[in-house]
C-alpha cells in the first residue's frame, strides 16, 4: 500500500484512509476549524524520471511562504513523475477535509487551487442533483466534482478568481487554469518535455537560483512600467494567459493551449433607466457575494467614488461589522481624508486611517523590492495600503479595481479621439517626435506602434523605444520588434470608441499592472483582496450595456454615479477625480535609498532633481538595475 504522510493535521481515519488510497499527501502544520476557502500559492513539476521530485517542490512552494502561511500540503504521484503543493492561507475556518493538494479518489483527480470560486453552492447544488455526493463544505471539492460532470467545459461555469492545477489520472492529463480576469497569477515553464509551474516568480528562482534571465525584459519593463503578460524577467517562464487553460498530456508530453472563457452576444442594453437599475442591483450582489467570511473583512477606502460605492453596498449586508482602512499622508494635498470620513459617517464604519510618512518609505524600502515578485513602478501604494490592513486585523479586504475601466474613469478615454488622426502622420515623422525632448511629443511617438501596444503606451507609456534602445545598449528596431512580438486577442480589432480604450485599460493596466501588484502586495502580507467589480456577473452585465450609456457623457463614470445616486454623497462624486496617489517626487527627491544608489542612475538623479524627469521613470529605471 502506498503511504501518506501527516502532521498535526486533526483527520479523522476515514479522511487519512481515502488519501492513502493513491499517491503520497503530506500536511505541515496548520489551523483547522470547520469550512474552507482561501488565498492560496501553489506549485507542481512534471520531471523526466522524477529524481528530487519532493525537496523540488517543496524548496517551491515554501517559498512562497508569506502567501499561505497556516498550512501546507504536498502530493507526490506514485504512477507519475509528478508533484503538486499548495501553501494555504486560511478565510473561512478551512477544517481537515480542506486540505489541499485535495483528493477526488472515486474520479482519480487531484486539484491544487488558489482562489475562490463565488457561485460555489449554486454548482453543488446542481451537481447534488446529478447524484454526487459531497465529503465537506468548501469550493475545491466542488471544483473536482464539476471537472468530473463536466469536463474542461466546467471552467467556464466558474464565477471567481482562481489559478488552479487539476490533475486527471485516468486520462493522465494536468490542467492549469486561470480566471478570465487574471486576477491570481500562475507562471509556467515548458522545456524537452518537461513542466514546471507556480503562483510567483521567486518560486522557480528557488528550485533553480542561477534560472537564465530574460535578456528582454528590460525593454518591456522601461516601456510600460510594468511585465506585459506572458513576459517575465526569466528565460522560457511565462504567465498563462487569463481565460486559458493549458493541457499538458503525461504520455505523450505535449501541452495545449485554449481559451475557454468566449462572449456570448447578449440583447444591448441602450436604456439608461433600465442600465442604472440592473447596475445597481448587480454590483450589490457581486459584493454580497464576496463579504462571505469567517476573519475579519474590510474594505480599502480612498475617498473615491469606486470604494465609496463598495463601502455603501457592503453596509447593506454587514451594516454593524464593516471595517475600512485609508492612508493618509503628511502631505495635504494627497490626503482625502474629508472624503474617507463622509463615507465612514454615512455607513458607521469601524475605520482605521493609517498615516504613511516618507521615514515609512524609507524604513520600508528593502521590503517593498522583496515583496514585489515581478518589478513594478506602482507597487508601492498596494504595499502600504496592505500592510495598514493586516496591521488593523484584516485577513480579507475589498477594493473598487476595475470600476474605470469598465465605465471610463481614465483620461484616456478623453484621449483616444486624438488617435487615428496622429496615426494619419507617416511613422517615420511619429518616430522623430521622441527625439524632441518633450514628454508629451514622446508618448505620440508610441503611435508608430500598430495595434494596441502603440495606443496604451500613447496613453501611459514610460520612455520610447529610441530612448529604451540608448538605456538598454541596443537598437531601435530591436526595441520595436520586441513590442510588436506581444500577442494580441484577434477580437480587439473589431472593437470602436470607449469599448477599444476599456479592453485595452483591462488588458494591459488592470491585468498586467494593477492586479498583479495587488497580488504580489496582498499575498506578501497574508492578506486576500477581493474586487467586486470584476465579479463575473458585474463584466458580463457591462459588456451589454450600449458605449454611448457607458462612455458618452461629459461626466466620468456617469452611468455607475447614476445607479448610486441616491446613496452616493454629492460631495464624493462632484469633484475632480484625484486617484490613488502618493507624494512619490518629494520622497524619492529626498530618498537616501535612490541618492545613493549605484549603477548608471546619476544622470537621471540630476534630471530629476532639476524637474526634467519624473519620479516614475526615475523609478523605472531604478529597477531596471536592481531588480533581482
Amino acid at each position: 500500500m502506498d503511504t501518506a504522510k501527516d502532521m498535526d493535521t486533526g483527520m479523522d481515519m476515514g479522511t487519512i484512509m481515502g488519501i492513502m488510497m493513491k499517491g503520497r499527501q503530506r500536511s505541515d502544520g496548520g489551523k483547522y476549524g470547520k469550512k474552507d476557502e482561501d488565498m492560496c500559492r501553489i506549485a507542481g513539476l512534471v520531471r523526466l524520471g522524477g529524481e528530487n521530485l519532493e525537496s523540488d517542490v517543496l524548496r517551491m512552494r515554501d517559498a512562497m511562504r508569506h502567501g499561505g502561511p497556516d498550512n501546507a500540503g504536498v502530493f507526490i504521484s506514485e504512477k507519475l513523475p509528478l508533484a503538486l503543493a499548495h501553501r494555504r492561507l486560511a478565510i473561512i475556518d478551512p477544517s481537515a477535509a480542506g486540505h489541499q493538494p485535495m483528493r477526488d479518489v472515486q474520479h482519480d483527480l487531484v486539484i491544487t487551487f488558489n482562489g475562490e470560486i463565488y457561485n460555489f453552492r449554486t454548482l453543488k447544488a446542481e451537481l447534488s442533483s446529478l447524484g454526487y455526493l459531497f465529503e465537506n463544505k468548501t469550493d475545491t471539492e466542488v471544483i473536482l466534482k464539476a471537472y468530473a460532470e463536466w469536463g474542461v467545459d466546467c471552467f467556464k461555469r466558474f464565477n471567481g478568481m482562481f489559478a488552479l492545477a487539476l490533475l486527471d489520472q485516468r486520462q493522465n492529463l494536468l490542467y492549469l487554469v486561470r480566471d478570465p480576469v487574471g486576477i491570481k497569477p500562475l507562471y509556467y515553464h515548458i522545456k524537452d518535455r518537461e513542466l514546471v509551474f507556480a503562483s510567483e516568480i521567486r518560486a522557480f528562482r528557488a528550485l533553480q537560483p542561477d534560472w537564465p534571465e530574460n535578456s528582454d525584459w528590460r525593454i518591456f519593463f522601461l516601456s510600460f512600467g510594468h511585465l506585459p503578460e506572458p513576459v517575465t524577467t526569466l528565460l522560457d517562464v511565462s504567465m498563462l494567459p487569463a481565460g486559458h487553460f493549458l493541457q499538458f498530456n503525461l504520455d505523450q508530453r505535449q501541452a495545449t493551449l485554449t481559451p475557454y472563457q468566449r462572449s456570448a452576444t447578449l440583447p444591448v442594453i441602450d436604456r439608461e433607466s433600465e442600465a442604472t437599475e440592473i447596475l445597481h442591483d448587480t454590483i450589490l450582489e457581486a459584493t454580497n457575494a464576496q463579504l462571505v467570511s469567517d476573519v475579519p473583512i474590510g474594505l480599502f477606502l480612498s475617498g473615491g467614488i469606486d470604494s465609496s460605492i463598495l463601502a455603501l453596498a457592503a453596509h447593506t449586508q454587514v451594516s454593524t461589522s464593516l471595517f475600512t482602512t485609508s492612508l493618509i499622508f503628511e502631505e495635504k494635498s494627497y490626503t482625502e481624508k474629508t472624503f474617507q470620513d463622509i463615507i465612514v459617517q454615512a455607513t458607521g464604519a469601524h475605520h482605521t486611517a493609517v498615516k504613511v510618512s516618507r521615514n515609512d518609505f524609507e524604513s520600508a524600502f528593502d521590503d517593498i523590492l522583496a515583496a514585489m515578485d515581478q518589478p513594478t513602478n506602482d507597487g508601492i501604494n498596494s504595499y502600504f495600503v496592505c500592510r495598514a490592513a493586516r496591521a488593523a486585523g484584516l485577513t480579507v479586504a475589498l477594493s473598487g479595481i476595475g470600476a474605470d475601466e469598465l465605465f471610463g474613469g481614465y483620461p484616456s478615454f478623453d484621449y483616444a479621439r486624438y488617435v487615428a488622426p496622429l496615426r494619419q502622420l507617416p511613422a517615420r515623422a511619429l518616430r522623430a517626435l521622441c527625439r524632441t525632448g518633450g514628454d508629451r511629443w514622446k508618448k505620440i511617438s508610441f503611435l508608430a506602434l500598430p495595434g494596441p501596444v502603440g495606443e496604451y503606451l500613447f496613453y501611459r507609456g514610460l520612455f520610447a523605444p529610441a530612448d529604451v534602445a540608448h538605456l538598454c545598449g541596443t537598437t531601435e528596431k530591436a526595441v520595436i520588434d520586441c513590442l510588436q512580438s506581444l500577442p494580441v486577442d484577434s477580437r480587439f480589432e473589431t472593437l470602436t470608441n470607449g469599448n477599444r480604450v476599456s479592453w485595452i485599460e483591462m488588458k494591459y493596466y488592470l491585468q498586467n499592472q494593477l492586479l498583479k501588484d495587488t497580488d504580489a502586495m496582498s499575498m506578501w502580507h497574508s492578506l486576500e483582496v477581493r474586487v467586486p467589480f470584476l465579479d463575473k456577473s458585474v463584466l458580463d452585465l457591462a459588456l451589454r450595456i450600449s458605449s454611448a450609456l457607458k462612455f458618452g457623457h461629459p461626466r466620468k463614470k456617469n452611468l455607475l454615479i447614476q445607479a448610486f445616486r441616491a446613496e452616493l454623497p454629492r460631495d464624493i462624486w462632484d469633484r475632480p477625480k484625484q486617484g490613488f496617489t502618493f507624494p512619490f517626487e518629494s520622497w524619492f527627491k529626498a530618498s537616501e535609498h535612490l541618492n545613493n544608489a549605484k549603477g548608471n542612475l546619476e544622470p537621471y538623479l540630476q534630471q530629476f532633481q532639476r524637474g526634467e524627469l519624473s519620479w516614475a521613470r526615475l523609478w523605472v529605471w531604478y529597477l531596471a538595475q536592481h531588480y533581482k
